[in-house]
């Protein structure tokens, strides 16, 4: 195998890339300021140093030998990558199953299958997920989408290389240059039509590790990278800038990945291609501590996710910054006994048969361990609540297999009835989707309109509280949603969500959830609740125009989350006070009671779980729990809401 250069430098670029991505998952807030709000780029720059690195090797080799042996290539990305990610996924199985619950635990062994098959950004896409939600952060090998991507791009792209190289070696720069140009175009377009695909898949990510590739390219033909001594001194420092910039610029309502991640695509190149030894900028990423941060970084970057889901899950740590610079602490020590003991010994074994065979013993133990795993249904009688399996979790419809929840375009249309119900809020309205379909398809047909975060009004926009910047995205889904509102005559259209949040910005009293947006006037981009209590009314009186509108009043959240509060043969379970639901909702419910509008027919949902004279809203009953998490009704709790949204339908259909 052809041996590259050693360069320190791209050992403190993955340093920065890993410290970058762990910061901005930790989610650590400095002076109320989130820092790196788009430190999940970190994981392009390694997409460009991987494309730059596996280039080098292939076409230097394929240079000095006129030939390329896939076999050791292949053997020494098996060393590279397997090893670590079994050792961490064998470590994470015991947590796995005494923290997490059955349907959670179903979830993280598809996972781990779909990952060591080198297809979790396809798992974690087709179920749904959004990368950045917190609910992300309860999946704990959800980071592993990028691995996939780079195993699928270590799969293809030296074979398209080679073969390239062997039958067309003129065009080669031409195959590079449309392939990136191509990938380019697609993911700027995705990522305002296909958010989730583009971002999960490799036809969106390929021209980042082209970038690399490209840098490869140019440097062997060459033999050698920049050589202007001004701009191999100036250049590196601009991409520096460029990188650092688009970690505190970028954040998750930026389209991505688009033309606008070629910032800190352009910031990567420029040190990759000008930076050289006698650099200033060279010696001070060529320092120990960078570079020995940059030598653990893949162990860093497969750790941190599992340690910070699993302290979401326990609801123990994760909440103050001092307790997140613990967990990371914990992170880099891992990481360090990972990078020592299992990553350097697997690598410099002679003997590839041993490796191999014991990495076929502990990839079977994985296997079998998550296979049962899923037939067993999550093994569902470690839990004492009866019915759990059937009744602790929420439901969104889906259709050809894709949530309809969160769909910016295409919304999922049920049943051919002339008559339609029309769902018009977020994830909490989403929750009650399965079981209010399921009551009602016989008689209507069904268009779920919700998305996460999202509550529509007509004059008002979405700004991150902490960069100002304008969420682009509420304005496209508000848009696509008004074309279909302004069509609809005599439907059902039930409207609620987080109220108190988006109206008064109000939380559940130890709310973990980041919330980080604002919404605002469209004129002055200023939060003002009377403001936005002006929007909603006048929407309303559209709405009940031509049509029947039901108001769904707010549904409490409870902010901890009983799945954080599962050990081994027990689950902690409580009830919330009435009264903390008043703290946060009273100005809601004023407000709601306040609208006089006779084809505005009003269902009370948190009557069913709050007593005002025990002071007490329940959370579960003998045999169920009543909410998933914080903050969304379980299968049974959406039952209980829509047994009231039921009656409301039936009188209005006297």
């Amino acid at each position: 195998m052809i041996k590259l250069e050693y360069r320190p430098e791209i050992d403190t670029l993955r340093a920065i890339a890993v410290i970058a991505v762990i910061i901005y998952h930790a989610k650590i807030y400095l002076f109320g300021n989130l820092i790196f709000p788009g430190g999940f780029l970190g994981v392009d720059i390694f997409f460009i140093i991987s494309g730059y690195l596996i280039t080098s090797i292939i076409l230097k080799e394929l240079i000095e030998k006129e030939s390329f042996s896939f076999k050791n290539f292949y053997i020494k990305r098996i060393r590279r990558i397997i090893p670590a990610l079994l050792f961490i996924i064998l470590v994470s199985i015991p947590f796995s199953w005494i923290y997490l619950f059955p349907i959670d635990l179903v979830s993280f062994s598809k996972s781990i299958l779909y990952s060591l098959g080198f297809g979790s950004n396809f798992y974690f896409h087709f179920s749904g997920l959004e990368y950045g939600s917190p609910e992300g952060l309860l999946k704990p090998f959800l980071h592993t989408w990028s691995l996939s991507v780079e195993e699928q791009y270590y799969i293809l792209f030296p074979i398209g290389l080679v073969t390239v190289f062997k039958y067309f070696r003129k065009q080669l720069i031409y195959f590079l240059v449309i392939c990136f140009v191509i990938s380019l175009l697609l993911a700027d377009w995705g990522s305002r039509n296909y958010i989730s695909a583009t971002f999960y898949f490799l036809h969106s990510r390929i021209w980042e590790l082209i970038i690399g590739s490209l840098v490869a390219y140019f440097e062997i033909k060459k033999g050698h990278r920049g050589q202007d001594k001004i701009l191999c001194h100036v250049l590196p420092v601009l991409g520096l800038i460029l990188i650092v910039y688009s970690f505190i610029s970028f954040d998750n309502e930026t389209f991505h990945p688009s033309f606008y991640t070629l910032t800190p695509a352009i910031g990567t190149t420029l040190i990759l291609w000008f930076l050289h030894k006698e650099n200033i900028i060279s010696k001070i990423l060529s320092y120990k501590i960078f570079v020995k941060i940059g030598l653990i970084s893949y162990s860093l970057y497969l750790w941190h996710y599992p340690i910070f889901s699993f302290a979401n899950h326990l609801e123990i740590f994760f909440n103050k910054n001092l307790e997140k610079l613990f967990l990371i602490t914990i992170t880099f020590i891992l990481s360090a006994f990972t990078y020592y003991f299992i990553e350097q010994p697997a690598r410099k074994l002679n003997s590839f048969k041993i490796v191999f065979s014991t990495l076929i013993i502990f990839f079977a133990i994985i296997v079998t361990y998550s296979t049962t795993t899923i037939l067993m249904d999550g093994f569902s009688k470690r839990i004492k609540v009866k019915n759990y399996q059937e009744k602790h979790t929420y439901s969104y419809l889906t259709q050809n297999g894709t949530p309809c929840f969160g769909r910016p375009k295409n919304f999922c249309k049920f049943g051919s009835h002339e008559k339609k119900i029309i769902l018009l809020g977020d994830s909490q309205l989403a929750s009650l989707s399965y079981d209010l379909y399921n009551r009602t398809k016989f008689n209507y047909s069904f268009l779920p309109i919700t998305s996460g975060g999202y509550f529509h009004l007509r004059d008002i926009k979405q700004i991150n509280k902490h960069t100002k910047k304008i969420n682009s995205g509420y304005d496209f889904l508000r848009n696509d949603i008004d074309k279909i509102l302004n069509k609809s005559k005599n439907n059902i259209i039930i409207v609620g969500g987080a109220t108190s949040l988006y109206f008064y910005n109000k939380r559940v009293e130890d709310r973990a959830l980041h919330w980080d947006n604002l919404f605002v006037d469209k004129k002055y981009l200023k939060f003002d609740p009377k403001t936005i209590e002006k929007d909603f009314v006048n929407l309303i009186k559209e709405l009940s125009i031509n049509n029947e509108v039901i108001l769904l009043y707010p549904i409490p959240e409870i902010g901890r989350n009983l799945q954080k509060k599962k050990f081994k043969n027990m689950v902690r379970v409580f009830n919330y006070k009435y009264s903390s639901f008043l703290k946060q909702n009273q100005e809601v419910l004023n407000f709601f009671n306040s609208i006089n509008n006779p084809k505005v027919h009003k269902v009370y949902s948190y009557r069913v779980f709050c007593n005002e004279e025990t002071n007490i809203c329940s959370t579960h009953d003998k045999d169920n729990f009543f909410f998933f998490d914080g903050y969304h009704p379980s299968l049974k709790g959406a039952e209980m809401i829509n047994d009231l949204i039921i009656k409301k339908i039936s009188y209005l259909n006297k």
